[in-house]
C-alpha cells in the first residue's frame, strides 16, 4: 500500500514558477510515477510520467516548460513548472502505478495550482 501526499501548489502570476512535490509512504522504486491535472469542467489529463528507470514523457502542452523528476531514496517525485500560463490552472494529482500480475494504482488528494494576475 502506498499513500501519496502532494504539496507545493498555490497562486502564481503568469510566467512564474512552482515546484510540486509528491511524498510517498513506502518505496516507489518499482513504480511508474505520474502527474495529472484536472481543470474545472474538464476531464483529468496526463501531464508527465517518469518510469522506474528514469525515462520521462510529457503532454505536448507542457513540453519545454515542465520537468518531472524522482528521488527514490526519499520516496518523492517532483514537478518543476516554469513559464506558467493561465491554462495551467488546475488541481494537480500525483499517481503511482506498480505494473505486474496485478496492477496497483494509487492517487494523492491533489494540490491546487492557480495561474492568474
Amino acid at each position: 500500500q502506498v499513500q501519496l501526499v502532494e504539496s507545493g501548489g498555490g497562486l502564481v502570476q503568469p510566467g512564474g514558477s512552482l515546484r510540486l512535490s509528491c511524498a510517498a509512504t513506502g518505496s516507489i522504486v518499482s513504480h511508474t510515477m505520474g502527474w495529472y491535472r484536472q481543470a474545472p469542467g474538464k476531464q483529468r489529463e496526463l501531464v508527465a510520467t517518469i518510469l522506474s528507470g528514469g525515462s520521462t514523457d510529457y503532454a505536448d502542452s507542457v513540453k519545454g516548460r515542465f520537468t518531472i523528476s524522482r528521488d527514490n531514496a526519499k520516496n518523492t517525485v517532483f514537478l518543476q513548472m516554469n513559464s506558467l500560463k493561465p491554462e495551467d490552472t488546475a488541481v494537480y494529482y500525483c499517481n503511482a502505478v506498480r505494473w505486474g500480475g496485478v496492477v496497483l494504482s494509487y492517487w494523492g488528494q491533489g494540490t491546487q495550482v492557480t495561474v492568474s494576475s
